[in-house]
């Protein structure tokens, strides 16, 4: 279907064509409407059409699905929100290096340098902190 508005054109569709060009059932439509991640159409009831934009969401919403993303963080992208960076998984015989502070026997504090963007002199100043709070719990218990 083809409108007119003053001199634009603007293409609308149907429920059913909607449904055609996004592979998205009617059903399907809807439910998104009612959750909130597509817009109403415009106009109601039989009048009601759908909008290039849509379109243009409902494909948005069917590639971030059948990449395995819940409808709630499809939500989140669609608001403008950016969407997470998955972590790159660890490749067999990958070397990573991690810092292990001994705090005390049984108490180890294991940090990955790199992935905290931690410089050595923070790791020394957290290694400190957490050696502190731990002489302080032990020094509570001892006055219980």
């Amino acid at each position: 279907m083809v409108s007119y508005i003053g001199d634009v054109t603007t293409q609308t569709f149907t429920l059913d064509e909607l449904s055609t060009l996004s592979g998205c059932p009617r059903r399907t439509v809807r439910y998104y409407i009612q959750k909130g991640l597509l817009a109403r159409p415009e106009g109601e009831k039989r009048g009601a059409h759908y909008l290039p934009s849509h379109l243009d969401t409902l494909l948005r919403i069917r590639q971030l699905t059948e990449a395995g993303i819940s409808l709630e963080r499809i939500r989140e992208v669609l608001s403008g929100e950016p969407p997470a960076v998955p972590p790159r998984p660890q490749a067999f015989g990958a070397v990573e290096v991690r810092s292990h502070i001994r705090i005390a026997p049984g108490i180890e504090l294991q940090v990955s340098p790199d992935a905290a963007q931690a410089t050595p002199e923070q790791l020394r100043a957290l290694a400190r902190a957490v050696l502190a709070a731990w002489q302080d719990i032990q020094e509570e218990d001892h006055e219980d």
